[in-house]
């Protein structure tokens, strides 16, 4: 049986400006399964510009027929870009990775979280009037706090926000509106996403 996977998030999960394919989760499950590992092509609940509080009620609409094998979460540039606090930020998060565990089945080491991005040294940003610094400080303090919050559930963090960082200036790493990722982006994040993916999909008792 194939490997289910719900992944949740927001314009950085469904890939805003990039087809389906490109998206990080269809990149993902793509290059598992060239390895032999049959993860399928994910359910997704994401959306441009939702919140923390904006995902919890899409998902409480959509209703997803659980449980997965596999969940997925990357959720909160946009808390941080309305101006909300690290701490209104961490509750969100916390409620969030909650249900991200439950449909997982409860299982805590098959759940995923990448940290948000710096949409900070992008084009749009530079142009916005926005203190650059300030806002890769509060996004700092959130991945912190994101992290933290994973290494007490014993859940797998993945840092992207360095190689956002790096490259997300780079034309070629940006889709047409200057902010969001383009596919050769969202691929940087999923080799970063692959050998965490891979050992947490390995069957009990194998090595990696």
């Amino acid at each position: 049986m194939p490997f289910s996977h719900l992944a949740l998030g927001d314009s950085y999960t469904i890939g805003e400006g990039v087809d389906p394919e490109d998206r990080w989760p269809h990149q993902l499950a793509r290059t598992l399964r060239a390895e032999g590992v049959d993860l399928e092509d994910p359910q997704t609940i994401a959306a441009t510009g939702w919140t923390t509080d904006e995902l919890d009620a899409a998902i409480d609409a959509a209703d997803p027929d659980g449980p997965f094998d596999f969940a997925s979460l990357l959720i909160g540039v946009n808390n941080q870009y309305r101006g909300r606090d690290v701490d209104d930020y961490a509750r969100g998060f916390t409620a969030l990775l909650e249900r991200g565990i439950g449909f997982a089945g409860g299982r805590p080491d098959r759940m995923l979280v990448l940290s948000i991005p710096d949409w900070g040294v992008t084009p749009f940003a530079a142009a916005s009037g926005r203190d650059l610094d300030g806002i890769a400080r509060e996004l700092d303090a959130y991945n912190a706090a994101a992290r933290a919050i994973c290494e007490a559930r014993g859940v797998a963090f993945v840092d992207i926000t360095a190689a956002s960082r790096e490259r997300g200036a780079e034309a070629t790493m940006l889709a047409d509106d200057g902010l969001h990722p383009s596919a050769t982006m969202y691929t940087e994040w999923m080799r970063l996403a692959l050998p965490v993916a891979r050992r947490l999909l390995q069957p009990p008792g194998t090595t990696p």
